[in-house]
């Protein structure tokens, strides 16, 4: 079997990966992003100190919590689903942080425009605000989303069976070190077309908003 042989059969792993963990984090970030921004003290402190614990813990130790605590102690978990959970976590706390920034960026007259139309907050912030934070984050999200496909190779810390675990097994039976080097290439192949893509939606976004 070649190097590349070896590598390319951990393609579907490190995608699914990404995408999975990603997709968790764009919908867990924003009942946590709302959190921050409540008007509740409690709330808006428990939410804060979440995002700043989860961001502060590096993602492998995230993981061999994951795997190697509750995976033992509560529930056996596959490496899969304990990757899943942990990247999906971390994914969760960094889109809050994105989607915080892009509440940032939207001037107050936004709100005062719905309060004058007589729109009820949540339709304010659905029809107003939300295609505007979208927007504003894109870009962000889109560099984190690719972040996060180059980071979901701490998976192959547990055992998951994608690019870097491939490569590194095939390193030691093979004692070929220029597997890493392929296994890097493929990364940017991958990585090209989301930044491909998050550029084409920005530019659609921007002119849908006429921004």
């Amino acid at each position: 079997m070649s190097a590349f042989d070896a590598v390319i059969g951990g393609i579907w792993l490190t995608i699914i990966l990404t995408v999975v963990s990603f997709a968790i984090g764009v919908v867990a970030g924003i009942p946590l992003v709302l959190a921050r921004r409540s008007s509740i003290r409690t709330l808006r402190m428990a939410s804060t100190f979440a995002i700043d614990m989860i961001r502060g813990v590096p993602p492998i130790v995230w993981l061999f919590f994951i795997y190697f605590g509750i995976g033992d102690q509560v529930r056996q978990l596959s490496t899969l689903e304990a990757a899943l959970i942990g990247l999906g976590v971390i994914s969760a706390a960094y889109m809050a942080e994105i989607y915080r920034g892009g509440f940032a960026a939207i001037p107050n007259q936004q709100w005062d425009a719905g309060r004058a139309l007589g729109l009820h907050p949540v339709y304010s912030l659905g029809f107003i605000i939300a295609p505007q934070v979208i927007r504003t984050a894109l870009p962000a999200a889109a560099s984190y989303a690719i972040g996060l496909l180059k980071d979901s190779s701490i998976a192959s810390t547990i055992g998951v069976n994608e690019i870097l675990y491939r490569a590194s097994n095939y390193a030691e039976t093979t004692e070929h070190a220029n597997v890493y080097l392929i296994a890097g290439l493929i990364y940017i192949v991958l990585s090209i077309p989301l930044a491909l893509v998050s550029r084409r939606v920005d530019k659609r976004l921007r002119a849908r908003l006429g921004a």
